[in-house]
């Protein structure tokens, strides 16, 4: 099991802590944010594939922002395959 951290970029959470196992998500904790939504998230990967969850919130927005905590969960996990 490997531990990754991402800083999000565009959005209200600060850090997005990921526990993975080759490319099976085994946890997230986000740090800032709308704390009920991402604990919902972070429930509903866990025990995802990396390009899984990638297909399902690449894209997302969030009001006006070009972004959201579900696009940069995928960013997040775009990066974590880069370095795979």
């Amino acid at each position: 099991m490997s531990k990754f951290v991402y800083k999000p970029k565009g959005t209200c959470s600060r850090l997005m802590e990921f526990e993975m196992e080759g490319d099976i998500i085994k946890s997230l904790k986000v740090s800032g944010g709308c704390n009920g939504n991402l604990q919902g998230i972070s429930s509903i990967i866990r025990e995802k594939s990396v390009d899984e969850v990638i297909r399902a919130f690449e894209g997302i927005h969030c009001g006006p922002r070009p972004t959201s905590c579900p696009d940069q969960i995928a960013c997040a996990l775009k990066e974590y395959k880069a370095h795979q």
